[in-house]
């Protein structure tokens, strides 16, 4: 039996092994591509293709043809980077020229590495940069018809010709307040809105952003590095405070003319999505307090507007990317409107309802007028699935094979699928599949680039030793059902140490059959069980499950993960004296709020980057569930982590990333000083130059390893 280490975890080549990833098809249907680590460089991916006539898979493209030795990223691409979670280098994302009127589709890849645009030649295999070798993009972007690549330099927008190799400039007021194009901070990072411009299906308009974050309030945040230190001067939006000003504008090319958009119903408005449906803007409007959600109809032509529907909450609503305009008259939506999220079918202003019942849509991922495909859960939410159902009426067809979590993407005809998934016993696998007119004319998948856990399998050393989970469910005080995942210790014997592992925050469901993360295993090899419990509010359950947080954050959260605590008390195997928890971000919060409210249950807890005060976090995540700290000010008192600190007895480890722009360093300076003056120690570990994912090598080796210790020192 091999014990696995920290160091080995976060080693080459992954131990969960290469399993691709950002899955697509070739727009004719050819072949499959996918990104992949390098086997040598966990970080850095490459791009592959398997072409499904001969089952032949290939590297394709070696990102190391594209990076330069010495890369400094710039501010731009530092926060995409971060509000897309984007912790790898090399080649992070793809696109194939689109087919239309000009051309079939496919001839061309654009590739964005290392701040620039590359076009791949299919046929020939030809790679030109077509941006300056002295600047640097973001967020590329081929029009539907494939002639142009629209991009940002210096917050300004420009597009490329691909025939003639012309550069136009949208914009040029860009500035270091003023960007265009691009998604602002709350976008990207709450309303997960990644995109700052989009093309009209005929390519005549393009639509942008244009935001102005002047409004913002600067907060003086500390940047400190290991070589240095830097006060950055970030326009951070304070809960209940302003946000940036965000305007919708077009651009007419035939016209050379750019118009405004008037999109907001009551000042403060968000915008939460845009694409076009035909010859219109589609926009999603959200209110500031979130529980209004329109979606309107924008013609840049004729300068008018019509409402195609609205919704309305008592708690908040969720955004989602579900519409689909499927001609003039018709367009696929999800709503939550009867607790649950399922498909409508709108015509003509009339909606009808697809999918019904317990259960959750989470993504339509095609849609025409015979039927819908889509992936979510009917049976359990540990489980999701690929299914069809058809416009005419009739149950879901479920589509991927039982067990397991299924991602799917589905080919431009929606005749084929690609089904990446895993479970509690299988690392990963990505199945092609076929969607036929029912189950039973359905050919078996194929698996692609397939990696079966055997002897060549990086983690077939340490297989011996695995502690297979397991999934139940345990009872909340309102009756509601709460499943957990179990990983006992490897060697179970009696009086083990327990650590219960949260994060607890809503927009976050943990607990799924899919396989579990590794770093779980370090636990169970030193003899400490975890248990993982998605508690009240957190996702993927309904609104019901979600709206008990609703302007008291940190309280039936608490409770759950204390049924947790006391569930694995009752186990034979576990000490009860010695339960600990663990989180990063929500997660440190509730490891906060554990510890302090639950003395008698918890003996110890490492909280990572955790929030300590609600006022200090951003207006569109936190109003979303405590409204503001004008008009709730004793939700955010009961909600901050201070009120209960004088009741904190265990040992406790505070950790955090000095550069961290998310849940700024703020606070923790803020809960270390509140620590000290009630006179109760405690352990930090700060990392500089680390923002709020902790995600470098080193720095996950040393969190990891510092974690143990301090589990196996006080429990």
């Amino acid at each position: 039996m091999t014990d696995l280490t920290v160091e080995r975890l976060f080693a080459d080549p992954p131990l969960t092994g290469t399993v691709p990833t950002e899955l697509k098809f070739s727009p004719d249907g050819k072949f499959v591509t996918f990104l992949r680590a390098a086997s040598d460089d966990r970080e850095r991916m490459d791009l592959w293709r398997h072409v499904i006539a001969t089952g032949e898979t290939e590297c394709w493209l070696n990102s190391k043809q594209l990076l330069a030795e010495d890369v400094s990223l710039s501010a731009a691409e530092k926060a995409e980077r971060e509000r897309k979670r984007i912790f790898s280098k090399g080649i992070t994302h793809y696109e194939f020229s689109p087919g239309g009127e000009f051309s079939p589709g496919g001839e061309q890849l654009l590739i964005p590495a290392d701040g620039a645009g590359y076009l791949l030649d299919v046929a020939s295999g030809t790679l030109n940069r077509f941006t300056p070798p002295d600047a640097r993009q973001t967020d590329f972007k081929f029009s539907p018809e494939g002639r142009f690549i629209s991009y940002v330099r210096a917050n300004d927008l420009f597009y490329y010709e691909i025939e003639t190799s012309r550069e136009t400039r949208v914009t040029d007021d860009g500035a270091a307040t003023i960007s265009n194009g691009i998604a602002d901070f709350i976008a990207a990072e709450e309303m997960h809105r990644f995109d700052g411009h989009w093309w009209s299906p005929d390519e005549r308009h393009l639509a942008f952003t244009r935001v102005d974050e002047a409004t913002v309030a600067i907060s003086q945040r500390y940047e400190i590095d290991a070589d240095s230190f830097n006060v950055i001067q970030q326009h951070y939006p304070f809960a209940g405070e302003a946000n940036a000003q965000v305007q919708l504008k077009v651009l007419d090319r035939t016209q050379d003319l750019v118009r405004e958009i008037d999109f907001q119903h009551t000042a403060g408005d968000y915008l939460a999505r845009v694409t076009w449906a035909g010859n219109e803007i589609a926009v999603q409007v959200q209110s500031r307090d979130q529980q209004e959600l329109f979606l309107d109809f924008h013609d840049p032509r004729t300068a008018t507007t019509r409402g195609a529907l609205a919704e309305t909450s008592t708690t908040w609503l969720n955004l989602h990317d579900n519409f689909k305009s499927l001609d003039a008259d018709r367009f696929l939506w999800t709503s939550q409107r009867d607790g649950h999220s399922h498909i409508y079918l709108y015509s003509n202003g009339e909606p009808q309802q697809l999918t019904s019942g317990v259960g959750e849509v989470n993504e339509i991922i095609h849609g025409n007028a015979e039927r819908v495909l889509f992936t979510g859960w009917l049976d359990s939410p540990v489980e999701q699935h690929l299914y069809r159902v058809d416009t005419t009426g009739g149950a879901a067809v479920r589509l991927t094979e039982p067990g397991g979590w299924h991602e799917a993407i589905v080919d431009r005809a929606g005749a084929r699928y690609l089904d990446r998934v895993s479970s509690l016993t299988d690392p990963g696998r990505v199945l092609l599949g076929s969607v036929a007119t029912g189950t039973e004319n359905a050919a078996k998948p194929a698996e692609i680039a397939p990696q079966p856990l055997a002897a060549e399998h990086p983690y077939y050393p340490y297989l011996s030793a695995h502690s297979t989970q397991q999934l139940g469910t345990l009872q909340a005080a309102d009756g509601q059902t709460l499943h957990y995942r179990l990983t006992r210790p490897t060697q179970v014997g009696r009086a083990h140490s327990f650590v219960v592992s949260v994060y607890g925050g809503p927009g976050v469901q943990r607990v799924k059959n899919e396989w579990p993360p590794l770093v779980l295993q370090l636990f169970a090899q030193r003899g400490i069980g975890v248990l993982e419990l998605d508690n009240r509010g957190s996702s993927n359950r309904g609104t019901a499950f979600e709206a008990p947080i609703h302007r008291a954050m940190g309280s039936v959260e608490v409770q759950d993960q204390v049924v947790a605590a006391r569930f694995a008390q009752s186990l034979d195997w576990v000490d009860p004296a010695r339960i600990g928890v663990f989180g990063h971000s929500y997660g440190g919060y509730m490891t906060l709020m554990c510890l302090t409210q639950a003395p008698d249950v918890f003996a110890a807890g490492v909280s990572v980057a955790p929030v300590s005060r609600w006022e200090l976090y951003d207006t569109h995540y936190t109003e979303r569930y405590l409204a503001t700290p004008q008009s709730n000010p004793e939700g955010y008192e009961s909600s901050a982590v201070f009120p209960y600190l004088a009741q904190l007895r265990g040992k406790l480890l505070i950790m955090h990333g000095m550069a961290d722009d998310n849940v700024l360093f703020t606070h923790s300076t803020k809960l270390f000083k509140a620590l000290q003056d009630l006179n109760i120690p405690f352990e930090m570990m700060t990392y500089p130059g680390s923002k709020h994912g902790l995600q470098e090598k080193e720095v996950s080796i040393h969190r990891f390893n510092l974690i143990l210790d301090f589990f196996q020192r006080n429990l």
